[in-house]
């Protein structure tokens, strides 16, 4: 279970609650569509100085179910530097959510229009390529990918109170399919 104190202190606002289970949709051939969408986006409010930004998670797998949000990773200079990006980002309908300074200084940033989480670590960290490691395995290995998705199967039917409750579930599975990377 997410740590809720640790959730109302990285959170900006109130924290979602779920208070249910996850629903999953069948890989959707849109979804690469509206990552495109969302990267030109940030690619127009930030020019430059994106050093890095791809789409990661489960929308990013072919064939892999998932929540039908698009997650994207993105590398600037210093993500604690968010005056230099947040700002830009809101013209384009991103919204702050999380700050976890404790946690590679990540950002997460929540679209208004379109189902969306933009990770923004700085570049050069290790979070980036192990996000980039597991999307690249599962594209390459069907079992890995069908492992992976049964798992999600299996948890997303659980009452969860937190989203981060699921998806802090679902680690142990992503570490051991990253242990066969190298």
């Amino acid at each position: 279970m997410a740590d809720e104190a640790y959730l109302r202190e990285v959170t900006i606002g109130e924290p979602k609650r779920l208070d249910g289970p996850v629903v999953l949709s069948p890989y959707d051939a849109s979804w690469p569509v509206r990552y495109e969408l969302l990267a030109q986006r940030v690619r127009n409010a930030l020019g430059s100085s994106v050093i890095f930004l791809e789409h990661v998670g489960s929308t990013s797998v072919p064939g892999l179910s998932a929540k039908p949000v698009i997650d994207m990773v993105l590398a600037v200079s210093d993500s604690t530097d968010e005056e230099a990006y947040v700002p830009p980002l809101a013209s384009q309908g991103f919204q702050l959510r999380i700050r976890e300074p404790g946690w590679f200084e990540h950002r997460l940033l929540h679209h208004t229009d379109i189902a969306a989480n933009l990770h923004v670590f700085s570049a050069g960290c290790d979070e980036i390529d192990r996000m980039i490691a597991f999307r690249d395995r599962l594209r390459s290995h069907d079992e890995d990918r069908r492992r992976y998705e049964r798992a999600k199967r299996e948890l997303s039917v659980r009452h969860w109170k937190y989203l981060q409750d699921y998806a802090d579930a679902k680690s142990e599975i992503v570490r051991g399919i990253l242990r066969k990377v190298s």
